[in-house]
């Protein structure tokens, strides 16, 4: 016990040391300028329906390329919080999310704005998003190392099932209603990424003569394609909202702290399960938001006020849906996998800023986990002083016309794209990623698990290879690694479970495995649970 409680004490004082260090180096005047226009700029792009955080952290990333990586990743994460805090805004003042990530905010958010509450709805909405990304800073910090040390025992093998595991539970998460059209966008990445010169012998790949296809298809391009141009030809066949006329004096966005303290096992709650989801490779924050608010629906004693204007409900899902960008940054660095849509964008851009994120993180470059954890810290300040003193500046942001600007997005979506390489090829990689991004998203298809596949391709790809040379083509090699044999476990119940009938038949035979426990207790307890 001694033992645990010295190494314990020790593993929190190194924590507090790292983390300590990475305050005191991004205290300047400048990096705060950095932290507020970031976070500013995010809120503003997440509360524009069409505009989402990925869309916002990839055509930023172009942007970013020349300044040093502590810059640049900083107004990228506070500009990645921002986004999904903002979305929260036009979710309830337009019953729009202005990122997928606040859906669920709609739910109990314009209801409250429609009674006449659109301030103190904006105040909870603002809290929430705070207390959520605190929560997941939290984990962030604890986790990441630790997970770290673990990841060093990953090797070609287990990468391989990762890569695919990721895919499947991706596909399965962000369409519930039908996993194959999740599958099915997952694997279109996949093949994606097998386009160019393959890594092991160079040998050209689906490139059908043209140079340019050599190098592959760029991340950038390709997610600005679908995250960008796609919006933009989407939102032109959308019609416009209206806006709720909202109360614009600060009093009534500051938050109720009765509030914060009467919901604080809801807020703890939906703070780990949305941090619990981020950490899944290609789920994102609006299933944590989707997550938090169902469990805080089925733990609620005012259960009939969910999507009538529940606070309960609106705090939940801005605490959830805050705490998944913490938890996507999990494998982002501890395994080169990102978490979420906006978390892949980051880690192209941190591989781009000369930072390499892996198992070998922590050996390479320790300090560098604490210090995005400092930058998740000031940006949850940001939004919470930003997101209640500028309310009512921020509203008037709602007024501008869609048709003035969507062609802003598409320029920057074509400068982005062109300025990584200087390539007229990467413009017609976004135009007809945003071609068909559109396509997929109008049949259903969920965005996600295509981006995780390209992210993944790569992975998969080596890994596959890599691990068939070395025994030989043999199979079997796999069962003999203890990590790989959990992984196929994981894809294989992942596969089995989406099926309704399996789930059916599964719920079935644990009725009739429990019915004798729960007839033995009711003849020995009564059917009130009393002797």
């Amino acid at each position: 016990m001694t033992e645990f409680l010295s190494a314990f004490l020790g593993y929190f004082a190194t924590t507090i040391g790292f983390i300590s260090i990475a305050v005191v180096k991004f205290a300047s005047f400048e990096m705060m300028l950095y932290v507020a226009g970031g976070t500013l700029l995010g809120i503003s792009i997440g509360m524009l329906p069409g505009l989402t955080a990925t869309m916002g952290v990839a055509l930023l990333t172009t942007l970013t390329y020349r300044m040093g990586h502590d810059d640049a990743l900083m107004i990228l994460i506070c500009l990645y919080v921002g986004a999904i805090y903002g979305g929260s805004r036009s979710a309830i003042l337009l019953n729009i999310p202005g990122t997928p990530a606040n859906a669920a905010t709609t739910l109990d958010g314009y209801p409250l704005a429609l009674a006449g509450k659109a301030g103190p709805a904006m105040g909870v909405a603002t809290t929430g998003s705070f207390l959520g990304t605190i929560i997941g800073m939290f984990f962030l910090a604890t986790i990441a190392p630790i997970l770290a040390d673990y990841a060093l025992q990953f090797q070609t093998h287990e990468f391989l099932w990762l890569a695919i595991f990721g895919i499947l539970i991706a596909g399965q998460l962000t369409a519930m209603d039908d996993p194959l059209k999740g599958w099915i966008a997952g694997f279109i990445g996949l093949s994606v990424a097998m386009i160019g010169q393959e890594g092991l012998y160079m040998t050209d790949r689906f490139t059908f003569g043209f140079t340019e296809m050599q190098g592959g298809v760029g991340l950038i391009p390709a997610m600005v394609g679908a995250f960008g141009f796609s919006e933009v030809i989407s939102v032109m066949y959308a019609r416009r909202a209206v806006v709720v006329k909202a109360s614009a004096r600060l009093r009534d966005v500051i938050p109720n702290l009765a509030d914060v303290f009467k919901y604080r096992r809801t807020i703890l709650r939906s703070g780990v399960l949305g941090t619990l989801i981020g950490v899944i490779p290609g789920v994102g924050e609006d299933i944590g938001a989707w997550v938090s608010y169902a469990a805080a629906r089925r733990a609620s004693k005012e259960k009939e006020k969910f999507g009538k204007g529940s606070v309960e409900g609106l705090m939940a899902a801005e605490t959830g849906n805050s705490a998944a960008p913490p938890g996507a940054l999990i494998p982002v660095l501890t395994l080169g996998i990102p978490g979420s849509a906006p978390a892949a964008v980051l880690l192209a851009a941190m591989v781009i800023h000369g930072v390499r994120p892996g198992p070998m993180i922590m050996i390479e470059s320790p300090s560098f986990v604490y210090e995005v954890v400092v930058m998740m810290l000031f940006a949850a300040v940001a939004i919470l002083i930003l997101g209640i003193l500028l309310t009512p500046a921020l509203l008037k942001i709602l007024a501008v016309r869609r048709e003035r600007l969507m062609p802003v997005v598409f320029v920057l979506c074509v400068i982005g794209s062109y300025a990584i390489q200087q390539r007229m090829f990467d413009v017609w990689v976004m135009v007809i990623f945003g071609v068909l991004g559109f396509a997929l998203r109008q049949m259903k298809y969920p965005m996600a698990p295509l981006v995780l596949g390209i992210v993944l391709g790569d992975i998969f790809d080596k890994s596959f290879r890599r691990s068939w040379v070395i025994h030989d083509g043999d199979f079997m090699f796999y069962f003999t690694r203890p990590i790989c044999v959990v992984l196929m476990a994981l894809c294989l119940i992942t596969l089995v479970m989406s099926f309704a009938p399996t789930r059916k038949l599964v719920l079935r035979l644990m009725q009739l495995v429990s019915s004798p426990f729960t007839i033995l207790r009711h003849r020995l307890f009564g059917s009130g649970g009393r002797s």
